[in-house]
């Protein structure tokens, strides 16, 4: 009796129409008016999609533009954790339902936009245009011949009655039956001068309207013109022997990483480069460590990224003995302590004699002697 029975989804079955299947699931389906998303079952049924992934994506898909969809900030929003969060966001972008793209700020940052597209195979169809024909097309189809007014007012003017021939006279021969001539298209009767030329018939109107893309970027393309790469560097002094040390330490690449395998204009192309970092004394292990490590994956171009390299991670000198010792402190002169000759009192002076006072007084009893003795 204390039992609570939900008797709202016994009510729902019962205004099912049609019996309902001996087993299987079954549907009730409330229309949503708000707050809802469209999933296609392209997305909810994939097969190569685990149930995690798909989670994710229609999680994804539910949140407005410009949300932060991260690995950190969809553990905060979801109970799965971050490693799991990462593989069903491998699986979509390998899927193409995510696309992760690092793009360039103008002020010089590296930032990673995610795109997510809630149908991928409508990107792989060509782009319908609206072309210029398509209107006239419609409208042929719409109209294919004149109306029954413009039937009317072109059709010519019925013929008049040929008159009948004579009679035959009893002398002639009877007429053979000839056989009737085939209806050939015989030119229409030209219009009389009196009657007005009906005026043309404009077609109808076209309701076909142009489609729209199937596909518009979210992201526009940059319109703002890159500055120029910076220039290779160059050592100060280029001796042959940086050159040569350059020259075999970029042939030497391939023997460590085989992606390295550089063309001899290449080599010599970013000798200049390796002979600055050799010029500038760093070790020819740490300039090959910092070339060949954290490689992409494909390496498409190994010399241009060898170039970059060289050019954005290129070390300072090296100090010298000079910039390497402590600066040296300004000498500071401090007056020493005096004792006054005549009150004992501490005062400072370079020299020895009396303090403020005491020759203030000495000075005002030397004038009241002089006014005595005038």
């Amino acid at each position: 009796m204390d039992t609570q029975q939900n008797t709202a989804l016994t009510r729902a079955l019962a205004e099912i129409p049609g019996p309902l299947p001996a087993r299987g699931v079954i549907h009730i389906a409330i229309p949503h008016t708000d707050r809802f998303t469209v999933v296609g079952n392209h997305l909810a049924q994939h097969p190569d999609l685990s149930c995690t992934a798909v989670g994710i994506a229609v999680r994804i898909q539910s949140l407005p533009q410009g949300v932060e969809v991260g690995i950190k900030a969809l553990a905060a929003r979801c109970r799965e954790g971050e490693k799991r969060i990462a593989a069903a966001l491998r699986e979509l972008e390998a899927c193409g339902y995510l696309q992760r793209v690092r793009d360039r700020l103008p002020s010089g940052r590296t930032i990673t936009r995610t795109v997510f597209c809630n149908q991928p195979t409508a990107l792989l169809r060509p782009r319908q245009t609206a072309s210029p024909r398509r209107p006239a097309v419609a409208a042929t189809h719409q109209a294919p011949g004149p109306g029954p007014a413009e039937e009317l007012t072109a059709a010519p003017a019925p013929a008049p009655d040929p008159a009948p021939d004579p009679a035959p006279t009893p002398a002639s021969p009877p007429a053979s039956p000839s056989p009737s001539p085939s209806p050939s298209p015989s030119p229409s009767p030209s219009p009389e001068p009196d009657m007005p030329e009906p005026p043309p018939v404009p077609p109808p109107p076209s309701f076909v309207t142009p489609l729209p893309p199937l596909f518009v970027p979210l992201v526009p393309n940059p319109t703002a013109p890159k500055p120029p790469p910076p220039p290779l560097p160059r050592p100060a002094e280029a001796t042959p022997e940086l050159d040569r040390a350059a020259t075999a330490l970029l042939s030497d690449l391939r023997r460590h990483t085989p992606e390295f395998t550089l063309s001899e204009a290449d080599i010599r192309q970013l000798a200049p480069g390796v002979a600055a970092w050799l010029e500038r004394a760093a070790h020819p292990d740490a300039i090959r460590r910092t070339l060949t490590t954290d490689l992409p994956h494909p390496l498409r171009r190994p010399a241009l990224l060898l170039k970059h390299r060289l050019t954005a991670l290129l070390p300072p000198p090296l100090p010298g003995v000079h910039d390497l010792a402590a600066p040296a402190r300004p000498r500071v002169t401090v007056t020493p302590f005096q004792t006054c000759d005549g009150c004992d009192r501490v005062f400072r002076s370079p020299t020895p004699g009396h303090c403020r006072d005491c020759r203030e007084h000495r000075a005002h009893r030397g004038d009241d002697t002089r006014t005595a003795a005038a």
